[in-house]
């Protein structure tokens, strides 16, 4: 049995642990309320705007030649990974790392053994956790979210649409944790290049009839890359609103846990405290009846 000093610092840091948990959750609360607040205002815009260029690009001739909707025969793979850049968020970057070897195991097992698979990430955790297991890492994107707008999206999409344009890569895919509530994140994995005609988009298509100004090419070459670093914005929008609602799920577990070893410890202090005691009675009556005899 531990001692009464060992018990009592037990509890003192075990307490001080839980101010810590207790006070990620409150940070973590606040910057939720706001990470909802852009991705709820996001979500229509971009949605609307990639049918719209889905549909534009599957019905006009300009879209159908663009260098970004051209389908390739897929000899190399660039796969976008957008986690957190910090850890204590529970399984939050664990299960993004985990569905992306899987996605790569799936689908491009035979281009990844050849060296044609590539990982961009988006996030510090990303970056350690496929980069310890030897994945090829393209680029580290770290610190993205610290003040995260859409200039820092705007290097990234640049990035990838000159590599994918000049042909260094024939897919881009992308994947991240789509936003649901505070306890619930989905893993979404989107193809971002080419771009795909959706169900959506196709049945549309013969439903709606533009009028292109001032020409058809020149809206097509500037909406698509747009577009495309849109998709990448919303996917960093979620990842951000998901990351700290895990962290708050994971705090509040942590503040929860923390509650209940401190009153195991306090129960064993108790006990320790009361053995010491009746043990030290036990002594002195002891030693009062050896004096007597």
């Amino acid at each position: 049995m531990a001692s009464l000093k060992e018990v009592r610092n037990r509890i003192v840091s075990v307490n001080s642990t839980q101010q810590i948990t207790k006070a990620m959750k409150m940070v973590s609360a606040a910057k939720l309320r706001r990470a909802t607040d852009a991705i709820t205002q996001m979500r229509p815009y971009a949605k609307k705007l990639a049918e719209m260029i889905a549909t534009v690009s599957a019905k006009t001739e300009a879209g159908q030649e663009n260098v970004f909707t051209q389908v390739r025969p897929v000899n190399n793979v660039l796969i976008l990974v957008v986690t957190s850049d910090r850890g204590l968020c529970g399984a939050f970057n664990a299960n993004i790392g985990k569905a992306t070897i899987a996605l790569i195991q799936e689908k491009y097992a035979d281009l990844h053994a050849a060296g044609k698979v590539e990982v961009l990430t988006l996030g510090k955790k990303g970056a350690e956790y496929l980069g310890r297991r030897g994945y090829k890492l393209n680029t580290a994107y770290t610190e993205i979210f610290a003040g995260l707008n859409f200039n820092k999206v705007r290097v990234v999409g640049d990035e990838i649409l000159a590599d994918f344009a000049a042909g260094k890569y024939d897919v881009v895919e992308l994947i991240f944790n789509e936003f649901k509530n505070v306890a619930t994140q989905i893993i979404r994995t989107e193809q971002l290049l080419p771009l795909q005609e959706s169900a959506d988009s196709s049945t549309s298509a013969s439903n709606v009839d533009y009028i292109f100004e001032p020409s058809e090419e020149q809206i097509i070459n500037e909406l698509i890359p747009k577009s495309v670093k849109l998709s990448v914005f919303r996917a960093l929008l979620e990842s951000n609103a998901s990351e700290h609602g895990a962290r708050m799920t994971a705090m509040d577990k942590a503040t929860d846990n923390a509650g209940e070893l401190i009153k195991a410890l306090k129960l064993e202090y108790n006990r320790s405290r009361q053995a010491a005691i009746t043990k030290e009675i036990l002594e002195i009556v002891g030693g009062a009846e050896a004096l007597s005899a």
